[in-house]
């Protein structure tokens, strides 16, 4: 099952690094290649020979050897990898990873690392419960790392409850799993849009909207674990997609957003257009910052109408192109969604309405209805964003087969 993947397994200073061994030994029988990294506090816990001996392979804790003069690059571990596994994840490793600090070699494959990373959280009940402990977790998830939730049961302290960490087995049977994905989209090259776009007033203003990028990321995200060649046109955003096979162009305009997806659209399978694109700019941009005038209590600023990507695409694409547009809707959903579908020339739409409670920008869930051009109507309940993503796929890959 596991056969010619290449695990990398991060090991942190818990208690729970004691039954990694038990995880190595059930990779390696699956057939995976497995190297590991452990932090220097790991050692006091599980020592590197037991980990080399089960892994095959050398263990790094450190970049650099003093006495060989032997370089480690961590550039080149986190491209080795297709998954990198932190187990047990301490709360200080976690801590560290959400604020971007490289101050050990483990930390330092992670912030290079351009495969998906899994974490499996161990520490006491009240450190795991703790608000910042929480709070880094959520950011780790935001940026696409897949959190193995602690179980509940006794812990080192002799405390009951949250945050030992999940038993290597489940661990392991996460993995599978993980491989386990269908390639539904191998070969297919994909083209997304995702967050806002920032329409200059002057050099310190601009006319912009709410929208982190997180739905469209998370969609680019399902795409490249399917197998697509994906290219994610992102606007201001401080996600990332954190996916080897993305390719990121970062723009900020509605006008750069249009240029870059009329170069790359051409070449594409299936465009999954989701930004918040403003359908308004200014007319002039004022080279200096605009002071106010102490003698008028108004100030109006003309604006002008910015390219419709969804319909210049929708005019060009060919009967082996798929098109998905999104359409975010406060009344009457439904009826403008069917005619914006129509209107525009695309293959299915995705309908937000912001009426709906959990439903909007800057939130984690999402609650969607799917149409497609033979107005099949599917409606989905209120789920976390990635869930949603896989729900788009699911529809795409139904539409097109």
């Amino acid at each position: 099952m596991l056969t010619g993947k290449k695990i990398l397994l991060g090991i942190t200073g818990s208690i729970a690094a004691y039954k990694i061994p038990l995880l190595v030994r059930l990779l390696k029988k699956d057939g995976a290649e497995v190297r590991v990294v452990m932090t220097p506090s790991a050692k006091d816990f599980v020592t590197p020979l037991t980990l080399s001996t089960l892994s095959g392979n050398p263990v790094l804790t450190h970049g650099f050897d003093h006495e060989t003069g032997k370089w480690e690059s961590h550039v080149e571990l986190g491209l080795w990898a297709d998954l990198f596994v932190i187990a047990p994840a301490s709360a200080n490793t976690m801590a560290k990873m959400a604020h971007g600090i490289a101050d050990n070699y483990l930390l330092t494959v992670c912030l290079s690392a351009k495969c998906p990373v899994m974490f499996a959280p161990a520490m006491d009940l009240d450190m795991y419960k703790h608000q910042a402990t929480q709070q880094n977790i959520k950011t780790l998830v935001e940026r696409g790392c897949i959190f193995i939730a602690p179980s509940s049961g006794e812990l080192a302290s002799g405390l009951c409850g949250e945050g030992r960490m999940e038993e290597p087995q489940k661990i392991y049977e996460r993995i599978k799993s993980f491989f386990q994905t269908k390639l539904n989209f191998s070969g297919k090259k994909v083209l997304i849009t995702a967050g806002p776009t920032y329409e200059a007033i002057d050099p310190v203003r601009f006319i912009g909207n709410h929208s982190s990028g997180l739905m469209g990321i998370e969609v680019a995200r399902a795409f490249a674990d399917q197998g697509a060649d994906v290219t994610l046109v992102l606007g201001p955003s401080n996600i990332s997609p954190n996916r080897k096979n993305i390719n990121l162009i970062p723009v900020t305009s509605a006008k750069e957003m249009y240029d870059a997806v009329m170069a790359f659209f051409p070449k594409t399978d299936i465009a999954v257009l989701s930004a918040a694109v403003a359908d308004f700019r200014p007319e002039m941009v004022a080279e200096q910052k605009i002071k106010k005038n102490p003698d008028n209590d108004t100030f109006t600023i003309k604006l002008v109408k910015t390219e419709d990507i969804l319909k210049s695409v929708g005019k060009i694409k060919t009967e082996n192109q798929t098109v998905v547009g999104f359409a975010l809707e406060t009344e009457n959903g439904l009826e403008n969604a069917k005619k914006k579908l129509h209107t525009k020339n695309i293959d299915l739409i995705v309908l937000n309405e912001m009426n709906e409670s959990g439903v909007g920008f800057k939130t984690k869930t999402n609650k969607i209805t799917i149409i497609n051009r033979d107005n099949q109507v599917t409606s989905f309940d209120l789920k976390q964003k990635n869930e949603v993503a896989v729900d788009i796929l699911n529809a795409i890959y139904q539409y097109i087969n």
